[in-house]
C-alpha cells in the first residue's frame, strides 16, 4: 500500500485543496442513493439543489468511490448490482452483477473490492477493477456492513450490526483471525473509524446510542462513550482534529475531539432529523448528512453546526457521497481516503 503521508496521522492526504489529479477536474456533487425509491439523487452543493435523478437497481444502499477514485460504484443490495457513475459527467453506465452488495470497500493497496454481502454473510473479496470474485469468507455473524483500516493496512476491522460482534480480518490472508461480541445484549454496531493516529478505534452502536471504544490491536473489550440516541455514522474533519458523529434517532450530530477523547459539542437540527451517512465537503466547510427516514439531506456548517440547507430527495436517502474528496486513494465506504 503507499505508506501515509505522516505515520502521526492517517488523514493527512485529506487536507482541504489536496485533489489528486484523477478527481480535480471533476464537478463537485452530492450523490444520494434513495433505498426505496431505486434512484441516486444528484445535488449540486452550490446551489443544494437537486439537478438530477438517475434510476438504479433495486435497493442502492451507499455510493462508493472507487480505489482509483475514477469510478463512483452505486451498491444496488437487493438488485444484486453495482451501477457505476462516471464523476466527469455524472452518467450512469452499465450494471456489474455482483451479489447482495450492501458495501463496498477496497483493499490498501487496491487489489481487491471487498463487498459486504450482508444478507449472504460473507465478505466478498473481488478483482478491483473487473469485480471478479477472487475469495468468498464466510462470517460467523449477522450484518457485515461497515468497516476500517489499520495504519499499516495488514487488518481492518468490520461490524456486524444484527449480532453485534465485531470481526478483525487479515488483508493479506483474507481470514477472519479474531471475534468478539460487544458487551451488551442488542448491541447494533454501524460505522467503523480509525483515529488520526491509528491507536483507536470507534464503532457506532445504534441501540447503545453511543460509540465503542476499541484498541484493535489488542482487540480487547471495547468501552462505551455515550453521544446520543441512535448513533450512526462517523466522518473526519479535514484538519483531523474532530470526529463528527449523527445520532440518528434524535436528529443530532456529536463533535469528538481526537486529542482527548471526549465529546465537545453537539448539534441538533432545526425540527428534528434522521441524520445517518454522509460526508464532509472538499473544504472541509460543509457537513452533508442523509436523513434516512425524512426523504431529505441536511447542509451543515462545521464552523458551529448550523443548518445550511434542507434538501428534498428521495425515500429511504442512505449513503451518500460527497465527490470529489482529497485524497490519494478511496478504501471505499462513501468515501474514506488517505
Amino acid at each position: 500500500m503507499p505508506p501515509v503521508l505522516d505515520p502521526h496521522d492517517l488523514y493527512a492526504a485529506d487536507r482541504p485543496g489536496m485533489l489528486a489529479p484523477a478527481v480535480q477536474s471533476f464537478p463537485a456533487r452530492v450523490y444520494v442513493p434513495n433505498t426505496e425509491s431505486d434512484t441516486v439523487s444528484v445535488i449540486d452543493p452550490a446551489t443544494y439543489k437537486v439537478i438530477e435523478t438517475l434510476h438504479v437497481g433495486r435497493q442502492p444502499q451507499h455510493v462508493v468511490p472507487s480505489w482509483d477514485l475514477k469510478t463512483l460504484w452505486v451498491n444496488n443490495d437487493l438488485g444484486n448490482t453495482l451501477t457505476p457513475i462516471d464523476p466527469a459527467t455524472g452518467a450512469a453506465g452499465t450494471p456489474v452483477d455482483v451479489h447482495d452488495p450492501y458495501n463496498l470497500y477496497f483493499t490498501p493497496d487496491g487489489k481487491y473490492a471487498i463487498v459486504m454481502a450482508s444478507n449472504d454473510r460473507q465478505l466478498v473479496f473481488r478483482d478491483a477493477h473487473t469485480m471478479q470474485q477472487v475469495k468468498a469468507v464466510p462470517v460467523n455473524c449477522a450484518g457485515v456492513n461497515h468497516a476500517d483500516f489499520s495504519s499499516d493496512g495488514r487488518y481492518f476491522v468490520v461490524s456486524c450490526e444484527f449480532s453485534g460482534d465485531l470481526l478483525k480480518v487479515d488483508t493479506a490472508s483474507m481470514t477472519v483471525v479474531a471475534q468478539q461480541k460487544l458487551p451488551m445484549a442488542d448491541a447494533m454496531p454501524q460505522d467503523v473509524k480509525v483515529s488520526p493516529d491509528g491507536r483507536t478505534w470507534y464503532i457506532a452502536d445504534m441501540m447503545a446510542n453511543g460509540v465503542w471504544v476499541l484498541n484493535a490491536d489488542t482487540f480487547a473489550a471495547p468501552t462505551l462513550l455515550p453521544t446520543g440516541k441512535g448513533t450512526h455514522g462517523l466522518y473526519v474533519s479535514r484538519d483531523s482534529k474532530s470526529l463528527y458523529i449523527s445520532n440518528r434517532g434524535e436528529g443530532s450530530i456529536s463533535v469528538l475531539d481526537f486529542a482527548t477523547g471526549a465529546l465537545k459539542t453537539k448539534w441538533w437540527i432545526p425540527g428534528g432529523g434522521s441524520p445517518d451517512m454522509g460526508g464532509v465537503s472538499a473544504d472541509g466547510k460543509v457537513l452533508w448528512l442523509s436523513g434516512r427516514y425524512n426523504a431529505e439531506v441536511y447542509a451543515l456548517s462545521t464552523d458551529d453546526g448550523h443548518l445550511l440547507a434542507r434538501i428534498p430527495v428521495g425515500q429511504g436517502p442512505h449513503g451518500l457521497c460527497v465527490y470529489p474528496q482529497p485524497g490519494r486513494y478511496s478504501l471505499g465506504h462513501t468515501g474514506v481516503f488517505r
